[in-house]
C-alpha cells in the first residue's frame, strides 16, 4: 500500500457516498412531487443503485452501459411475455412453461454483441417482476398492473444509475489522476 494522507484515501469513497445521496435526495424529491408518487410510492433509487452496479459490471463504459440499457428492456419484455403467456396457460404449469421457453430466447442473446449481457437482463427482469408481483397489483385506476407505465419508470431509473455509473467514473478518474497519479 503507498503511502498517503486523509484525501488520498477518503477522496474516492466520499465522491461515491457523495453520488449516492445526491440521486436519493433526488429519487424522494420525484417520489414526492411526480408521478412516481403513483408508481414507485417509495421511491426507485433501489433500481438506479442496481444499475449503477450493472454499469460498473459491464466494464465501466459508455458501451457497457448501452449494453446493460438494452439488456433491461429486453429483461422487461421478457418478463411482460413470461407474465401474459403464463396468465393466457393457467394452472400450475403455465408460468413454468413460458419460462422455459422465453429462457431459451433470452440465454440465445449472448451470442451478439450488444445484447449479450446477460447478466443486466435477469436484473431487469428481476426488478420489473418485484415491481409488478409487490407494486403494480396494489396500485389504482389505469395505473393497475399496467406493464407499460412500470416498464418506462423502471427504464428510466436504470437509465438514472447507469448516467450515475458514468459520472463516478469521470469524477473519480479526475479525482484519482490528481491526488493519485500513477507511480512513475
Amino acid at each position: 500500500m503507498k503511502k498517503g494522507n486523509a484525501v488520498t484515501y477518503l477522496g474516492g469513497p466520499l465522491i461515491i457516498a457523495i453520488l449516492a445521496a445526491i440521486m436519493q435526495a433526488f429519487d424522494q424529491l420525484l417520489a414526492a412531487n411526480t408521478v412516481v408518487k403513483q408508481l414507485l410510492p417509495g421511491g426507485g433509487s433501489w433500481i438506479a443503485f442496481q444499475a449503477w452496479a450493472v454499469y460498473f459490471l459491464g466494464g465501466c463504459t459508455v458501451k457497457g452501459g448501452v449494453r446493460g440499457f438494452i439488456s433491461y428492456v429486453a429483461g422487461i419484455l421478457a418478463s411482460i411475455i413470461i407474465m401474459m403467456g403464463g396468465g393466457s396457460l393457467g394452472g400450475f404449469w403455465g408460468v413454468p412453461i413460458v419460462i422455459l421457453i422465453v429462457v431459451i430466447f433470452c440465454i440465445s442473446l449472448e451470442k451478439f454483441d450488444w445484447t449479450s449481457y446477460v447478466p443486466a437482463l435477469f436484473v431487469g427482469a428481476g426488478a420489473y417482476f418485484g415491481i409488478m408481483g409487490y407494486i403494480a397489483g396494489s396500485a389504482e385506476g389505469v395505473l393497475k398492473g399496467n406493464f407499460w407505465a412500470y416498464a418506462g419508470i423502471e427504464l428510466f431509473y436504470c437509465l438514472f444509475g447507469l448516467v450515475w455509473g458514468w459520472l463516478t467514473i469521470k469524477i473519480r478518474g479526475a479525482y484519482d489522476a490528481k491526488f493519485n497519479p500513477p507511480a512513475a
